[in-house]
């Protein structure tokens, strides 16, 4: 009887600890750090509030058709036409219609952030438009002044006539975090004022040119560009501007212009009309571990020099082709693309200093900053003649010649040798026929006898390192001899 009573009152405890549990919070249960949440965010308030400053952005574009080349014969000739083949004289209303300008339309988003009618979109939207008009969301419209574009960064600044316009008041963009929710008001598909909401997926992509971009899952489709990027706070933290997609639509992925870029460029748009950017006249690549390792680099950071314009403010300042800069006034380059960023955004004239690693040594250089020039393909290098072969080099698998003048002349060095033949293993570290060979292992090489006395001192059982140049571009490859392999 004892037992029955002991395991009864057994069960009625159990019973009652499981339905004070059940009572409580979950995160009484499983602790305050599990980041239990109630529910989504009600945005409604949110857009009651934003939306308004919100607007849809229409752009025509002007193409005058071609003239038919009929018009430009011979009179008695155009007669023939008109009476043989039905061909309208030139001078009649169906060929005056066919030669009448024809309109192409386009549509995007913006969004006003001054109450005097500044609005913010992207490039692409009005870029080569002869006309652009802003409707906000009461209806009213207004025709746009361009105030300037900026297609390196896709920021476009328009002006509009109005007072006490509703405005979005911007945030900053630096200050967002992963995970945050945000949403984005514009017209996806010409559906003007569609709302979409999600997370930021990460603060800083590199698929911009010269800006890192937010990534979000926001729904963004064609339309949207343009359109505001907007925090839990009802400010604008960037520009709506691309998707990763390979139909056309929103696939998961968008990303947005940071809006402390957007205002940093627009602010020089209001000013000027135009963006100046600042250059030193350098091509950079990246240092992969294995050559960073084998330069004895204490890691990878800095932008690898793969060549230097003539006349630029970097040749004028000494650096070469090889060098890795690892600091630009002041700040570290931790990955190549900071360097075009950090540049760029130097006012023209300014003298910076670098901080540049050459032939296992670092030393600072003064430079000073110029104004960047339209972009110009380098123009294509001849390759390297394979005329007087010397001896291969059984370490390295590479057979080498002397330069000519006009050789040393056309890829614009002072010193090197040409490879005439390729075998293993440097042709497993990618090294080609005609490929110009600049320096081993930190020490220029000034021909072809000077090569083979570097060679026959390597130790095998470590890596070369040889900075080669091809087709104008120069790179470190890392080779590994015969003996380390």
């Amino acid at each position: 009887m004892k037992v029955r009573y002991f395991r009864f009152f057994r069960r009625l405890i159990c019973l009652f600890a499981g339905v004070l549990v059940l009572s409580m919070p979950m995160q009484t249960v499983f602790g305050a750090s599990a980041g239990m949440v109630n529910g989504l965010p009600d945005l409604t308030a949110l857009v009651e509030k934003v939306g308004p400053a919100v607007v849809n952005i229409r752009t025509v574009e002007k193409i005058q058709a071609r003239r038919n080349p009929v018009y430009e014969m011979d009179e008695n000739f155009q007669e023939y036409l008109f009476r043989f083949f039905g061909v309208p004289r030139p001078d009649s209303p169906q060929a005056q219609q066919q030669q009448k300008e024809q309109i192409r339309r386009g549509m995007g988003s913006g969004f006003i952030i001054t109450p005097d009618g500044y609005v913010l979109t992207n490039h692409h939207v009005i870029d080569n438009a002869d006309e652009v008009f802003v409707r906000l969301t009461d209806n009213r419209e207004f025709k746009a002044k361009v105030v300037g574009s900026d297609k390196r960064t896709d920021v476009a600044l328009l002006k509009i006539e109005g007072n006490n316009l509703p405005y979005l008041k911007t945030g900053k963009s630096s200050a967002i975090r992963a995970g945050e929710w945000v949403l984005a008001i514009g017209s996806p598909f010409a559906l003007e004022n569609t709302v979409t909401a999600g997370i930021i997926s990460a603060k800083a992509r590199d698929t911009g040119d010269y800006l890192p971009l937010i990534q979000t899952d926001v729904a963004v489709n064609p339309g949207n560009s343009g359109g505001p990027l907007i925090n839990m706070a009802g400010e604008a933290i960037g520009i709506n501007s691309q998707i990763y997609s390979r139909s056309g639509g929103y696939m998961g992925i968008s990303f947005a212009v940071p809006i402390d870029e957007a205002l940093r460029v627009s602010e020089q748009l209001k000013a000027h009309g135009k963006v100046t950017r600042g250059q030193i006249g350098v091509q950079i690549g990246e240092l992969n571990e294995e050559t960073a390792k084998a330069l004895n680099l204490q890691n990878r950071q800095g932008a690898l020099v793969v060549r230097v314009e003539e006349g630029s403010p970097a040749g004028k300042a000494g650096l070469e082709a090889g060098d890795i800069i690892l600091k630009f006034n002041g700040q570290t380059i931790d990955k190549i693309s900071e360097l075009p960023r950090l540049v760029g955004e130097t006012t023209p004239g300014k003298t910076v200093e670098l901080s540049v690693w050459r032939k296992g040594k670092t030393m600072t250089m003064p430079i000073t900053v110029s104004a960047i020039e339209s972009d110009a393909s380098p123009a294509k290098q001849k390759s390297g003649d394979s005329r007087n072969p010397a001896l291969a080099s059984q370490v390295l698998g590479l057979s080498v010649a002397d330069m000519t003048a006009s050789q040393k002349k056309s890829y614009g060095v002072k010193q090197g040798v040409v490879v005439t033949a390729v075998g293993n293993p440097a042709a497993a570290s990618g090294i080609r026929r005609g490929d110009i060979i600049l320096r081993v292992n930190n020490t220029d090489v000034s021909g072809q006898s000077e090569f083979q006395r570097l060679v026959s001192g390597l130790d095998t059982k470590k890596a070369v390192v040889l900075l080669i140049q091809r087709n104008n571009m120069i790179s470190y490859v890392t080779v590994k001899p015969e003996g380390n392999r």
